[in-house]
């Protein structure tokens, strides 16, 4: 069998990427390379000429994962142009969502693997590369009158929990109450002149 082209090799890795980040954030990062490239339709062998190890798919796979966060962000507040707590309530609710507690694999990276990167030395790339996420994520979920890193334990810790009690009426009713407690009030209603 002849070498493949640049492209096909490009085309290749970005593929293996694609399913190492789809793959880690619904298993883990234990997930073996050989399974990794089968999900790819490749051998185990053609591995190590795409990557110096499985540590740099780890980290390329993180990134992936941030960098499609952050395009869906980009995406709602672009569907609700000049309407940033209109975009930021959407963005929560479809985070504390039923359909994402089910969808790992397409999920937020930051629940997905936080217990993968809490288990990597402080000097990893991967782990890097990770709290980059996470502090850029909470940035974004910041507003005038709530922190971002508050907003962003909050759905975090309930998407994980939800996630851990699915099956039971417990999981929903964490989603509900999490999504309450993000809640953007509405407008204040004028005082009445007879009060």
């Amino acid at each position: 069998m002849g070498r493949v082209s640049q492209a096909q090799a490009e085309e290749n890795r970005r593929r293996v990427v694609e399913n190492a980040s789809r793959l880690f954030r619904e298993q883990g990062t234990h997930v073996s390379v050989a399974d990794l490239m089968k999900a790819s339709g490749l051998t185990h062998g053609g591995f190590y000429k795409q990557f110096t190890s499985k540590n740099a798919l780890i980290e390329e796979a993180t990134a992936h994962a941030f960098d499609e966060l952050a395009r869906h962000h980009k995406d709602g507040l672009e569907r609700h142009t000049g309407q940033r707590d209109a975009a930021q309530q959407a963005l929560i609710d479809t985070y504390l969502s039923v359909e994402h507690r089910d969808s790992a694999a397409d999920g937020c990276p930051a629940a997905a693997l936080a217990t993968d990167m809490a288990r990597e030395t402080a000097d990893r790339e991967a782990r890097r590369v990770y709290t980059e996420g996470v502090r850029d994520f909470a940035e974004h979920l910041a507003t005038d009158d709530q922190d971002g890193i508050t907003r962003l334990c909050t759905m975090l810790g309930a998407l994980v929990l939800a996630r851990a009690t699915k099956d039971s009426p417990l999981s929903e009713e964490i989603l509900t109450a999490a999504r309450a407690a993000l809640a953007t009030p509405g407008p204040v209603p004028p005082e009445s002149p007879h009060s």
